[in-house]
């Protein structure tokens, strides 16, 4: 139902419960599958770095410009733009970025002619922008813009049996990438992944199944394999 209109999307979770991968899915399914899906992290890129690297920059704009650069809405348009870690964006941009979700327009740094964009804007972020405004961090007409629909992300340990499908998945994957005789789990492994916490959720999970294939020479993966225990009891939180 949200793929093919261009409402704007806030995606939450906790770190590595696949928001990116929600994202891709929901550019998939729209209209716009066949132009660009670009995707910038917000908290990866310095402050002084972000603007140019979102908005692009007018050779000349400031030293090391030496060239025109087209930033990520431009390389987007037609497309679906993924803002990751969005409560990491620096307050000065949060303002052009409200310009920008209002009337789809954008200024190079160093350039003051408006350039139309036409994109869709997905968003993303593990932490409570509630509480980001409370504290003064982050502009709540950004929030009211970001977030017409909210998808939740539940984190790996509250999803059940999904824990034991993803493990296969995966355990098929670098089975295969690394010519393993890996072909299973066994019972204890099985009960200790559904007990684990999992604080880094699926990427965590993807993470120890591959450093599990590459490191045993058994058939079937047990604990210790995994760096858990059968007998792991969950954290309460």
């Amino acid at each position: 139902r949200l793929a093919p209109t261009d409402i704007s999307a806030l995606v939450l979770g906790e770190t590595g419960t696949g928001k990116e991968l929600v994202a891709k899915e929901i550019h998939r399914l729209s209209p716009r599958s066949a132009r660009p899906f670009v995707s910038i992290n917000c908290g990866a890129i310095p402050e002084n770095l972000l603007e140019s690297e979102l908005f692009g920059h007018k050779k000349g704009a400031f030293t090391g410009a030496v060239t025109d650069k087209v930033g990520k809405f431009e390389s987007a348009d037609g497309g679906t733009l993924f803002l990751d870690e969005i409560g990491e964006m620096p307050m000065n941009l949060q303002v052009k970025l409200l310009r920008v979700l209002q009337e789809r327009v954008i200024e190079r740094v160093g350039d003051l002619t408006p350039r139309q964009v036409d994109i869709r804007v997905i968003a993303a972020t593990n932490k409570d922008l509630d509480d980001e405004i409370q504290t003064g961090r982050f502009r709540e007409d950004l929030l009211y813009r970001l977030n017409e629909i909210t998808l939740d992300l539940p984190p790996l340990r509250d999803r059940g049996d999904d824990v034991h499908q993803l493990a296969k998945f995966f355990l098929n994957k670098f089975a295969e990438q690394y010519s393993s005789k890996c072909r299973g789990f066994t019972n204890e492994a099985v009960i200790g992944m559904r007990n684990y916490f999992w604080p880094g959720n699926v990427r965590q999970l993807e993470n120890r199944i591959k450093k599990a294939v590459i490191m045993t020479d058994r058939a079937l993966i047990n604990p210790d394999d995994l760096g858990i225990k059968a007998t792991d009891k969950r954290h309460i939180v």
